[in-house]
């Protein structure tokens, strides 16, 4: 009794209880203070995860927790999260569950990703509550077929590992990059276009290497990791070398023989991959679905077309996004280049075309993490150093360009020409020999030293006309994967974020520099830069600063359509603290209450889930308290309505509050019933450029003519959201029916010539 007399949860129940809370609600509200991480640290005094799991799970709220309370939103996540730990038992909860809300525990089970931890205690307790209700039997038995699928793949995995066991992480990147060449690189293009996008299928792939990349590093012996020009050396003879050079002879055996290996293991690793992410997250996370056991087989049927189609919506809206800010950046461009003809010229005349490409890709992400995400023009990098991101982006850019050109559309030009893959990644090395010993490899490396000579070129400005070695350093810092480091975290078993191959794609081994041609050259380097700063780095100190500029940008849009703003004001403190209010805005009658999160760009419906029950969940319980904050300030507050020029009789009397984020997932979606809307749908609505989502002048598509330019223009007319002229009516209407994606609108381009 001493325990649960002095339990914080059960604290907190019997004063919303005698606050005339209702026991449905108080129930929900100790829920949400447990997945919010309550009691909040007193002093020095933090609760540990366990801490607070044992004394949530013998509180005397969940033992006396009503069976209706299980399927609202907070107990059930809590429920989900019970059965995703290990270290807490709580004894004959998930039978009593099963028992008296067998649907709730049947949906926390999914939530919990329990499907792949077979030997959970939690599992066993669920078997032990099968007994109670058929539906939970059969749940297990549909776990089991799970596991044994998840068992049969994993071992198949490290079988095919077993046979790679013995090379370096060097040797592994030489064979991934003879199968990118093989069955990766397309053999169709020219290096005329700009940098395709990397495809469903070659995502797919890298995420695979990814994995098999992690799986060396956590193995490898810190010598092993720091390449020299002999360890090269000796890895290029021995793997690479009797490949290319010398096929057909019988040197050649042991290479091939690794290479045959890689691509089982490569197929393993994406069979594996894709069994966790098109079926066990998807059991997990996708609740427009579900599974039902037909024999030994699992069959999905739909249940929830509508939730399906919003996963695929969001895609697309990324796709378009892509473009609005293309075009954005060739009208920053065109402005650019008014200004001073000579801005953008680097590299040699030859390449121009490409190089214009790089630079209006630079600008196209500059804008977007200018006013989307709130980046400034300086950034830090790893290291401390401050890096100038439009040349750090132009640096990636001037990478993907001269990768694209120079390796992966010769070497299809070569492939065209004699119809083999290995001839022609030999003809492409043999060319880049005779053409001044240029690299021109599967995989480059180089010296650090020798990188910052060559990105130094690109730093020049009219004031460094010799450009800023210290600043091509700290570029190079910033897009640099730390092999060395990543495996002393993994060896460690330290909790971090593994990068993306594209992310950070240059790999750095001690003092030697490894980059893959197959990868550099088609990926988006706009979805790289965003996830480098906001997943990467997230916790770096100009975070805030970040998210303070986006508040600001989006008050400043505001404030041209009429509105009166206000940034950043902090409520007077009560019991149930609603914290600082992002942006507060006025018209009419209308006020604005904007709860602004700014965070990475998500390609799991695994991560869009826990964004959405983590982030967005919280933002909605933060956004409620702030909206009731307001709008009682609104009327007793005087010097509130001073800030906003409202009088006593004139403030507004229709309220809404709106979660701005800078991710997709989740759009329109609702977080205690209010909106979620990303941050770019509102720059879009505001600016009343939404043509510019569909390609308007068919520069992506290949279709610009010089002449159509001014139709484009005049055809605004037809595009705009408000042909009536702005109001907050209108405003509301178009966030609220997701004008701005109206997929109509794109039937209104010129058709291509023919």
């Amino acid at each position: 009794m001493v325990q649960r007399a002095t339990n914080y949860y059960d604290g907190l129940f019997v004063r919303l209880i005698g606050d005339g809370v209702s026991q449905r609600i108080a129930v929900e509200r100790v829920g949400t203070a447990y997945l919010d991480g309550k009691p909040s640290p007193v002093g020095k005094k933090k609760l540990t995860k366990k801490e607070r799991d044992g004394l949530f799970w013998s509180s005397d709220v969940v033992r006396c927790c009503p069976p209706d309370a299980w399927g609202a939103e907070a107990m059930s996540l809590a429920l989900a999260r019970y059965l995703g730990q290990e270290p807490v038992t709580a004894d004959r909860l998930v039978t009593r569950v099963a028992r008296e809300a067998p649907e709730a525990l049947i949906r926390a089970v999914r939530h919990s990703g329990l499907v792949l931890n077979p030997n959970s205690p939690r599992r066993a307790e669920l078997d032990q509550a099968a007994s109670e209700c058929e539906a939970v039997a059969e749940l297990c038995r549909v776990l089991d077929l799970f596991a044994r699928a998840h068992r049969e793949r994993v071992a198949a995995l490290e079988a095919h590992k077993a046979q790679l066991a013995g090379l370096s992480v060097f040797d592994v990147l030489i064979y991934a990059s003879l199968y990118a060449f093989e069955v990766l690189v397309p053999k169709d293009f020219t290096g005329k276009l700009p940098a395709p996008r990397s495809g469903a299928d070659v995502q797919v792939a890298w995420d695979a290497l990814s994995d098999l990349l992690a799986w060396k590093l956590a193995g490898a012996s810190g010598s092993s990791l720091k390449l020299t020009d002999d360890s090269i050396g000796r890895s290029i003879a021995r793997h690479l070398r009797p490949v290319l050079f010398e096929s057909g002879t019988t040197s050649t055996g042991e290479a091939f023989r690794y290479l045959s290996a890689f691509h089982a293991l490569m197929d393993a690793q994406v069979e594996l991959n894709e069994f966790i992410s098109r079926s066990a997250d998807a059991f997990s996370y996708d609740d427009g679905i579900r599974f039902e056991r037909s024999g030994d087989r699992l069959e999905i049927v739909e249940v929830d077309p509508a939730a399906r189609a919003a996963w695929q919506r969001d895609g697309l809206k990324l796709e378009r996004l892509h473009g609005y800010w293309f075009h954005r950046a060739v009208d920053t461009y065109v402005e650019q280049v008014a200004a001073d003809p000579a801005t953008w010229m680097i590299g040699r005349t030859e390449n121009a075309e490409a190089n214009r490409v790089a630079w209006l890709r630079s600008l196209q992400a500059q804008l977007r993490l200018r006013e989307a995400y709130g980046v400034a023009d300086e950034v830090t990098s790893d290291s401390g150093e401050t890096v100038d991101l439009f040349r750090a982006l132009l640096s990636l850019d001037l990478m993907s360009a001269f990768f694209l050109r120079d390796f992966l559309a010769a070497f299809a030009e070569r492939v065209d020409a004699s119809g083999d893959w290995i001839v022609a990644l030999q003809r492409l090395a043999m060319d880049g020999l005779r053409d001044g010993l240029q690299n021109r490899m599967p995989l480059t490396w180089s010296s650090r030293d020798s990188k910052v000579s060559n990105i130094t070129g690109w730093t020049v400005t009219k004031s460094e006309p010799a450009g800023n070695p210290r600043m091509a350093s700290a570029i190079l810092d910033f897009w640099t994967y730390d092999m060395v480091a990543t495996a002393e975290r993994l060896q460690r078993n330290e909790p971090g974020l593994q990068p993306h191959l594209f992310e950070r794609p240059v790999l750095k081994f001690g003092a030697s520099l490894v980059q893959l041609p197959w990868v550099v050259g088609v990926q988006n380097n706009s979805a790289a830069a965003i996830n480098n700063l906001r997943r990467l780095g997230a916790r770096r100190g100009q975070a805030r600063d970040e998210a303070r500029r986006i508040e600001a940008g989006l008050a400043r849009l505001m404030e041209t359509r009429g509105f009166k703003t206000l940034l950043n004001w902090k409520p007077p403190r009560d019991l149930d603290d609603p914290g600082e209010v992002d942006l507060i805005a006025t018209l009419g009658q209308h006020l604005f209450v904007i709860e602004v999160k700014s965070t990475f760009m998500r390609r799991s419906q695994r991560d869009a889930w826990l964004h959405s029950t983590t982030t967005l969940r919280k933002a909605g319980q933060q956004l409620r308290r702030k909206v009731e904050a307001v709008s009682v300030a609104m009327a007793s507050d005087p010097e509130l309505r001073a800030l906003l020029d409202l009088t006593e009789d004139r403030a507004p009397t229709r309220h809404h509050g709106w979660i701005a984020d800078t991710s997709i997932e989740c759009d329109h979606k609702r977080f205690a019933g209010f909106l979620k809307v990303s941050v770019e749908e509102l720059l879009i609505a505001l600016r009343d450029d939404r043509h510019l989502l569909n390609d308007p002048e068919g520069l992506l598509a290949g279709n610009y003519r010089e002449d159509q330019s001014g139709e484009a223009d005049t055809s605004r007319s037809a595009w705009t959201l408000y042909p009536d002229g702005f109001s907050a009516e209108r405003f509301i209407e178009v966030i609220e029916t997701e004008a701005v994606w109206d997929l109509r609108d794109r039937t209104q381009h010129r058709p291509s010539p023919q």
